[in-house]
């Protein structure tokens, strides 16, 4: 009849030691799990923890992309006011944006300098600025026979 020998059935069980070491803290396991998060989902925490729209979200994450990766995707810690500008003004000379999409490309700019890195932006200075078109409006002019005719006028304002 064969004996049971615990060492040949569990062979590994005497390398096992048991409570030989302090389990390390808590707050140590959860930084060892779950790293700083990345940049743009810090971002993204941010404009929901804002309430913020969806949409908002993520055309700021689309404009920060971008941003990126017009500097080689430099991260913007390292960037300041000269690279905010260049991106700017090669929205307006080289993408040919309109003015608002230039203004909501800073918005986003602006939200990732102040809110997420937690960095005051200075002046930014040198931008070339986009235009908005100039707006066509319908007038009638009144003929002297009685009748309207229509006339296309620029109107800037």
């Amino acid at each position: 009849m064969a004996q049971f020998n615990s060492d040949s059935v569990f062979p590994w069980s005497h390398r096992i030691p048991i409570n030989s070491s302090p389990s390390p803290p808590f707050s140590a396991v959860v930084n060892a799990v779950s790293p700083k998060p990345r940049l743009l989902d810090q971002v993204r925490q941010a404009i929901r923890t804002r309430h913020y729209s969806v949409k908002t979200e993520a055309a700021y994450v689309g404009w920060i992309k971008r941003f990126i990766f017009f500097h080689n995707k430099r991260h913007p810690a390292e960037m300041s006011e000269a690279e905010i500008a260049a991106f700017l003004s090669s929205l307006a000379s080289e993408s040919h944006v309109s003015a608002s999409t230039q203004n909501q490309a800073f918005n986003a700019l602006l939200f990732l300098y102040q809110q997420v890195l937690q960095r005051k932006i200075g002046l930014i200075e040198g931008v070339v600025r986009a235009k908005d078109p100039a707006t066509y409006r319908l007038c009638l002019q009144k003929k002297k026979s009685g009748g309207f005719w229509p006339v296309w006028r620029v109107l800037r304002g």
